[in-house]
């Protein structure tokens, strides 16, 4: 009797301890919903002040401006070559030093442009004294040309008194003249006549003279021209073996050493001038509110906590990819949209460093709307 009443008491105690243990590990629903909703105008005030705080900035700092990360700086890389083919004598400059305008960069050997300058100069005198001699044989022939004319005036005359006294003894009556006066005028005229022919052609010859002088007088001018060009090149090639720098700015890539044979077709270095601006490939959805004369700010890459200022000089007329080499096709093959990029030229305020040169890295952001 006793064991069957344990027996039976035994699992309803247990049911009884589990339901107690369920109850105390459960929370009320009661409790839960009044927290939730002291929560939610917290929450709610937080989302709109950070939406606030971001509209704000989207509205200062985003909305007015265009930027890329497609942009460099650029400027103008002058390559210094030879003129002349020679030996390099002297180097004076090194990688990356500062040049001015007119300095002396490279001495060439100047031995064969001294030689061939000599000899310009003694074919320049040669051809000099050939001009002076051919002006002298215009004088002179056109002195010819004088006297022959002369003789011919005394010839004419001559024979108009031959043909005069001639006429005189023809009209004389046969019988008061002697057929011997009248052989002898007649002779006289035939011998002035022909005097006279011989003096005609001299004058012809003298002036056919006058012109064969000065023909070469025009030809030893040539000549002394050609001289005097031959001499300026001789010279201009001497002045070559002195390179000067054509501009301010720092040496680049210098590949020249002395004892080195140079020529034209090889360059010796670069100089690149300190004046640099910003090439930005902007993506033509980016330009509907781009205009020339727009405020910049340029960060560079190479210094981080630098910022430079400039403005918008001007934008490219055509997409970069229609001036490459190999510019695209759309109408052949599949098409496939591609958004374009457009260079725009930004010219900086000043340069605060000094130290930018082409093809550093920067981001460019443009006020396009105030």
């Amino acid at each position: 009797m006793t064991s069957s009443s344990t027996s039976t008491s035994g699992p309803a105690l247990l049911q009884t301890d589990g339901a107690l243990a369920l109850a105390a590990t459960e929370t009320p629903v009661a409790d839960v919903a009044p927290r939730r909703r002291r929560w939610m105008p917290i929450l709610a005030a937080g989302v709109l002040v950070a939406g606030s705080l971001g509209g704000a900035y989207y509205l200062r700092q985003v909305a007015p401006f265009e930027s890329t990360d497609d942009a460099f700086i650029d400027g103008q890389i002058i390559g210094i070559s030879p003129q002349v083919s020679a030996q390099t004598a002297v180097v004076h400059v090194d990688d990356n030093q500062m040049v001015h305008k007119g300095d002396l960069l490279v001495e060439l050997d100047p031995t064969d442009f001294q030689v061939a300058l000599s000899q310009a100069q003694g074919a320049e005198a040669a051809s000099k004294g050939k001009r002076a001699q051919a002006e002298a044989g215009v004088a002179a022939a056109e002195s010819a040309v004088l006297e022959a004319q002369a003789s011919l005036h005394s010839f004419q005359a001559t024979f108009e008194n031959a043909e005069t006294e001639l006429r005189r003894l023809q009209a004389v009556d046969a019988r008061a003249r002697s057929q011997k006066d009248l052989d002898s005028a007649i002779s006289a005229r035939k011998t002035s006549f022909a005097a006279l022919e011989r003096a005609q052609a001299q004058v012809r010859s003298a002036q056919a003279q006058v012109t064969q002088a000065r023909a070469n007088v025009t030809a030893a001018e040539g000549d002394y021209q050609k001289a005097q060009a031959d001499t300026r090149k001789a010279q201009v090639n001497l002045d070559h073996c002195r390179i000067l720098a054509p501009a301010d700015g720092r040496v680049t890539g210098k590949a020249v050493d002395v004892g080195a044979y140079v020529t034209p077709a090889n360059p010796l270095f670069q100089i690149v001038p300190a004046r640099v601006w910003v090439v930005a490939n902007f993506k033509e959805t980016q330009l509907k509110h781009m205009a020339p004369g727009q405020p910049v700010e340029v960060s560079v890459d190479a210094f981080p906590n630098l910022t430079l200022t400039g403005k918008v000089d001007s934008i490219q007329s055509g997409t970069g990819s229609r001036f490459s080499v190999i510019p695209t096709e759309n109408a052949t093959g599949n098409f496939v949209k591609v958004v374009q990029r457009v260079p725009v030229k930004i010219l900086l305020d000043n340069d605060k460093l000094g130290q930018l040169a082409p093809g550093m890295s920067v981001e460019p952001k443009v006020r396009v709307r105030s």
